[in-house]
């Protein structure tokens, strides 16, 4: 019988849970009111600030309390264009700026929008990665739905009611610069979780991993696997619905 694989070991947590610590909190739209049901409501963003282990920077975003004479600092995702002492409005009726979070049922076709709710009330869960937009590419009034395109090129059917944040989010360069060297990985991951460095499976032996072993790395076998397979031999391309580089030019059926 083989060792517990890396694979198996991930499942149980323990040293590969996310570094959390020194993070800054949950980034997520404002708590659904009365305010921005029917109306809208103004915010100052007060800071810019970076949060450990995510690509994409945050602001500080400061509202007047609707019902109490209080001032709310809620954390948002930044924008590309966001700027400190920057007023934001959310709601229905705010204008169509950058910056500005309405239901993406109000928005045209062709805007780009990010940070948008899978469901209505959930403040946030698409489109969150630095540089990442999605676009409105339909909106059906009667039924109260809206088709928009993801950065991964899917195209996906949301409500209406659904909020989304006008641009596309801020860090979309990060990546344009190379790492260069084995201690910028190091922290990087480091501030992540525990996934660098990663040894191959074709670099171990039979018993750490079911790729290891034989004269010269190779698989030996189909890199394919089932999606009932146990656990300890769930490695590879798990269920793939096709294998191999995709050729040829990608077609857009709009």
């Amino acid at each position: 019988m083989g060792r517990v694989i890396r694979s198996q070991r991930k499942g149980a947590g323990s040293i590969f849970t996310a570094r959390t610590h020194r993070r800054k909190g949950a980034a997520k739209h404002r708590a659904i009111d009365y305010a921005e049901r029917e109306g809208y409501i103004r915010g100052l963003v007060k800071e810019i600030i970076h949060d450990p282990g995510r690509g994409a920077p945050l602001a500080k975003v400061q509202f007047r309390d609707p019902y109490r004479f209080k001032t709310r600092t809620e954390l948002f995702i930044a924008i590309e264009g966001m700027y400190t002492g920057m007023f934001v409005y959310c709601g229905k009726n705010a204008k169509l700026a950058v910056g500005n979070t309405l239901p993406i049922g109000e928005l045209p076709e062709g805007s780009v929008v990010s940070n948008i709710e899978e469901k209505p009330g959930d403040r946030g869960s698409l489109v969150r990665a630095s540089g990442n937009y999605a676009t409105v590419i339909g909106q059906n009034p009667d039924e109260g739905i809206t088709r928009v395109r993801l950065p991964s090129g899917s195209k996906k059917v949301l409500k209406s009611a659904c909020r989304g944040t006008v641009g596309m989010v801020a860090g979309g360069a990060r990546t344009d610069k190379p790492l260069l060297k084995a201690g910028r990985a190091f922290y990087k991951h480091r501030a992540k979780r525990n996934s660098w460095p990663r040894t191959r499976g074709v670099a171990m032996n039979p018993v750490d991993h079911v790729h290891g072993g034989g004269n010269h790395q190779h698989i030996g076998k189909a890199s394919t696997v089932s999606r009932s397979a146990v656990p300890g031999q769930k490695v590879g391309l798990i269920a793939a619905r096709r294998t191999g580089l995709i050729r040829g030019s990608k077609v857009n059926k709009n």
